[in-house]
């Protein structure tokens, strides 16, 4: 790609994310669905005139990680233990059954091959951690008690999922399962949540002294919470295996992850939390829209045969699959209000860009036909623009009720 023309690539990327985000607020509905809507403008399903490219993935994940930092900062972390066995339960349920179900009806009613029936499944055992949080700071409920135990459950969702995709990607590129990948990257994982709390406090208790006592220039926190980021890739990408599959896995599970409890540990002293977040607030609101507007430019509405009885009927039973998969296990929490209950699981149906990202591996190794392709990819699309809204009602209700 020329210089010039990912320029603009980024300079539409950029204004298109804030016209959209004002018009939906405007209109009451969560800014994040105008950023994606953005997306789906400017990507292959409308105009076609921006494609995603490595270099905007890599700015739309710094996009993602600077956003769980700041959902580390404001999360309360005595919530998030008390609500800890909650989010097992809740992450447990919301990838096994989904996962399970989507292959049993792929296999079983309507005879799908097995790798395509796993990778359905997989497709489905999928959360976005980023719509969920997005959506939940946009309607004012990033501290709610339900909120801990979606932070905390979508987490463990998402290493579950990218665990999970190792290993698909592993059977549908070599016929088999390299499990020394696979235990390469879930010994990773069980490292980065023994290690990172450690980490975290170190290097937060190290800013925090340094920036009191010896600095001299201003910019020294985004500089160093930047650096970090780049860091973390970098190491993330050491300890992944050789295929781009096992980097990716790699990097959700430690760049992105360390900054939930990073933010958390900084969070000793009250005043210099407000410092931190007020230098680091424009670059967070400058680079998490771009990650919202590649998701919605990952979208092709263009693949999807609408007047095809076999590609809605299949759609209609995965869909009823993916959505009951995330919310049944919110049923399993004891001592909780039903109305809770659907808030909880609603927030993690969301499949977005780890959705598509099972989809996409599914098509390009020619695993999904097309019209396979686009149910999933459907499927990701309803699961991702249709829960906001929903939680926006919940959460009225729940004010009314209230």
């Amino acid at each position: 790609m020329e210089m010039h023309e990912f320029i603009l690539d980024l300079f539409l990327i950029l204004i298109s994310a804030r016209i959209f985000a004002e018009i939906f607020s405007y209109m009451k509905m969560p800014p994040v669905l105008g950023e994606v809507f953005a997306g789906i403008l400017l990507g292959p399903s409308l105009l076609g005139i921006v494609e995603v490219n490595d270099i905007i993935r890599i700015i739309a994940e710094i996009g993602i990680i600077l956003l769980l930092f700041e959902v580390g900062l404001e999360t309360d972390i005595k919530k998030l233990q008390k609500e800890g066995v909650k989010s097992v339960i809740v992450a447990l349920f919301g990838a096994i059954v989904p996962f399970v179900g989507g292959f049993a009806v792929s296999y079983y009613m309507f005879n799908l091959p097995l790798i395509v029936s796993l990778f359905i499944g997989g497709t489905l055992t999928a959360t976005s951690i980023g719509i969920t949080i997005r959506v939940l700071k946009d309607l004012g409920k990033e501290r709610s008690s339900a909120a801990q135990v979606v932070v905390g459950a979508a987490v463990l969702d998402d290493v579950i999922g990218v665990i999970l995709l190792v290993i698909l990607a592993d059977f549908a590129l070599t016929g088999e399962v390299n499990m020394e990948n696979t235990i390469k990257i879930i010994l990773l994982v069980a490292f980065f949540f023994t290690a990172a709390p450690i980490l975290a406090a170190i290097m937060s208790k190290f800013i925090h002294m340094y920036d009191s006592r010896y600095r001299r220039l201003p910019g020294f926190i985004p500089t160093i919470v930047v650096s970090l980021i780049l860091f973390f890739a970098y190491v993330a990408h050491l300890f992944g295996a050789p295929e781009i599959i096992g980097a990716f896995a790699a990097g959700i599970a430690l760049s992105r992850r360390f900054f939930l409890p990073f933010g958390i540990a900084l969070k000793a002293d009250p005043n210099f939390v407000d410092k931190l977040e007020s230098q680091m607030r424009p670059l967070i609101y400058l680079f998490t829209p771009i990650f919202f507007v590649t998701v919605g430019l990952s979208m092709n509405l263009r693949v999807i045969d609408f007047t095809s009885a076999d590609f809605w009927l299949l759609t209609l039973v995965l869909m009823v699959v993916a959505v009951v998969g995330k919310l049944g296990g919110a049923f399993l929490i004891r001592r909780m209000d039903n109305l809770k209950r659907i808030i909880i699981g609603t927030s993690m149906i969301p499949r977005g860009e780890v959705g598509l990202i099972f989809a996409e591996l599914g098509r390009s190794v020619k695993i999904f036909t097309n019209e396979i392709y686009s149910v999933l990819v459907f499927i990701v699309i309803l699961t991702t623009l249709v829960p906001p809204f929903v939680l926006k009602y919940l959460f009225k209700l729940e004010k009314d009720k209230g």
